[in-house]
C-alpha cells in the first residue's frame, strides 16, 4: 500500500488549498512596492547622461604665395651626371660602364664566404641575400664590381677581401674609401 492512498479526498483538497496559498503568499512578496528602486534607476541613469563641451572657433590662417619656384628642390636630388662634370677629382666613377649583378647590393648584405683557386687566380664567393631571404652565391675576380659605391675589388686573401670604392663628398668631390671583408664562418 502506498501512503498517499491513505489520505482522504477532504485531505487532498486541504493540501491543495495550502500549496495555492503558500504560491499566492511568495508572488505576493515579489510585488512589493519598486518605487524606491526605479527612482534610483532614473537618478543613476541622468547622471550619466555625457556632457560635451562645444567644439573650439576655427581660425582661418592667412594665405602666403610661394615665391621659391627658382630655386632647386631640396627634395629631387641633383643628377649624378652633373655632379660628376662639376668634380675636378682625380678619383671619379665610370659610369658608361655596364654595371655588375652585385651593385644592385648594399654592402652590408653581401657576405665573403670562401675563396677558390682557378687557373692560378684567386676568386672569391659572395654570399648576396635579398629582402624575401633568398640567397645566391656569386665568384667574383680582381676587378669586378660590387656594392652601390663604385666598389672594385683590389685584392682577394684567403681570409678577406679588399675593396676600393669611390664615395662623394658633401662638395661633389670623390674620393676613394678602403673597405675590407671578413670571410665569414657558416
Amino acid at each position: 500500500m502506498r501512503p498517499y492512498s491513505q489520505i482522504s479526498a477532504h485531505g487532498w483538497a486541504a493540501l491543495r488549498l495550502l500549496l495555492l496559498t503558500l504560491a499566492v503568499g511568495s508572488l505576493w512578496g515579489c510585488a512589493d512596492n519598486q518605487q524606491d528602486i526605479e527612482a534610483w534607476m532614473a537618478e543613476q541613469a541622468a547622471s550619466m547622461r555625457g556632457k560635451v563641451d562645444p567644439l573650439p572657433e576655427i581660425k582661418i590662417a592667412d594665405t602666403v604665395d610661394y615665391t621659391g619656384y627658382d630655386y632647386p628642390d631640396p627634395f629631387r636630388p641633383v643628377s649624378r651626371e652633373v655632379q660628376v662634370a662639376r668634380s675636378t677629382s682625380a678619383f671619379r666613377p665610370d659610369l658608361t660602364r655596364r654595371r655588375e649583378p652585385l651593385e644592385a647590393y648594399p654592402l652590408e648584405t653581401l657576405s665573403f664566404v670562401g675563396v677558390l683557386e682557378m687557373e692560378g687566380e684567386a676568386v672569391a664567393l659572395i654570399r648576396a641575400s635579398d629582402e624575401s631571404g633568398t640567397s645566391t652565391l656569386y665568384q667574383v675576380r680582381r676587378g669586378n664590381y660590387m656594392g652601390q659605391d663604385f666598389g672594385m675589388v683590389s685584392d682577394i686573401g684567403e681570409s678577406e677581401l679588399t675593396l676600393k670604392e669611390l664615395v662623394e663628398d658633401l662638395n661633389g668631390e670623390w674620393g676613394e674609401r678602403l673597405t675590407t671583408l671578413q670571410i665569414q664562418e657558416s
